[in-house]
């Protein structure tokens, strides 16, 4: 049966890929970003679905979205907290206003959603929230103490949520989160980088297996699910052994991020307004990663 499902972030990444899945599957979609002619663009693509320019940042303008959802297809479904935002660099290097509009977009932005996700679902009795967090909200990781911090608020907010639904009997609403690893998206290219070097982590994922993840949540939910060998392994490290497993990855980061890659300008990517760069599921990043290797050993 065709639910109403909402996405955010749908421009690009994980959100444009759970829309092109999601519409093969026959769901009617809304489709929000910022950037109203690539949502507009995808809507078209895809069909089943309308677009919503929406900076989520903006309570009125998610307030907008539910509405229009409502007005469109009687009901919301699904809603899937999917915009986000980073800042990489040293903490002190970073510009105020680059990391309170991480903390607008990535924290905000989840809260707006989830309010006007939850009054829907009360109202009706049932729905299904999908808040994406990182693996960064449960284990501290260096140059992304803001971007770590705003995964970590909406792991906490969403148990809170999912705790008082079971305290008065709201089974049938459902509170999920999905923490992947660093994964190439559009995410390194968006992202205001202070670190003075091309932006890189270690191992990154398939964009696909996020996506999967998302996707599978819809008939199946699950309070949290950790994407990947890599999230799954440093989520456990971080319960196991957590001091450890933070030093560790700090150290590893640090190299990969600080000593490794390539020296690059400073950018506040779209943290702050958005740019036309960077309109696919996948970012290319492990292509562009792998040439700067081999410009490096030539």
């Amino acid at each position: 049966m065709a639910k109403t499902i909402v996405v955010t972030g749908a421009s690009s990444g994980f959100g444009k890929g759970v829309a092109q899945r999601l519409a093969e599957q026959g769901h009617n979609l809304v489709l929000a970003a910022r950037r109203g002619e690539l949502l507009e663009e995808l809507a078209r693509e895809i069909g089943h679905a309308i677009a919503v320019p929406t900076d989520v940042a903006n309570p009125d303008e998610v307030h907008y979205l539910g509405e229009r959802a409502k007005a469109e297809y009687g009901r919301i479904d699904v809603w899937i907290n999917d915009a986000g935002v980073g800042t990489i660099g040293r903490f002190t290097d970073l510009p105020l206003r680059d990391q309170i509009s991480v903390v607008e977009t990535n924290l905000i932005g989840a809260l707006n959603g989830t309010y006007v996700a939850m009054q829907q679902f009360v109202e009706h009795g049932e729905g299904t929230l999908i808040n994406v967090a990182s693996v960064a909200g449960k284990v501290a990781m260096p140059y992304f103490a803001v971007y770590g911090g705003t995964k970590s608020a909406i792991l906490s907010m969403s148990a809170s949520i999912r705790r008082e639904l079971e305290l008065n009997g709201q089974d049938n609403i459902h509170v999920c989160v999905v923490n992947p690893w660093a994964t190439d998206t559009s995410f390194f290219e968006h992202g205001s980088n202070y670190t003075r070097h091309s932006l890189r982590m270690p191992m990154i994922d398939d964009p696909e297996i996020v996506v999967d993840a998302i996707v599978g949540l819809i008939d199946d939910p699950k309070d949290e699910v950790d994407v990947g060998v890599k999230s799954k392994g440093t989520a456990l490290g971080s319960h196991l052994a957590p001091g450890l497993t933070e030093a560790a990855s700090a150290k590893l980061i640090h190299h990969t991020l600080m000593e490794e890659a390539p020296l690059a300008g400073v950018t506040s990517g779209s943290v702050n307004e958005p740019v036309a760069a960077g309109t696919e599921v996948e970012g290319h990043t492990r292509e562009r990663i792998a040439e700067e290797d081999r410009r490096k050993e030539s």
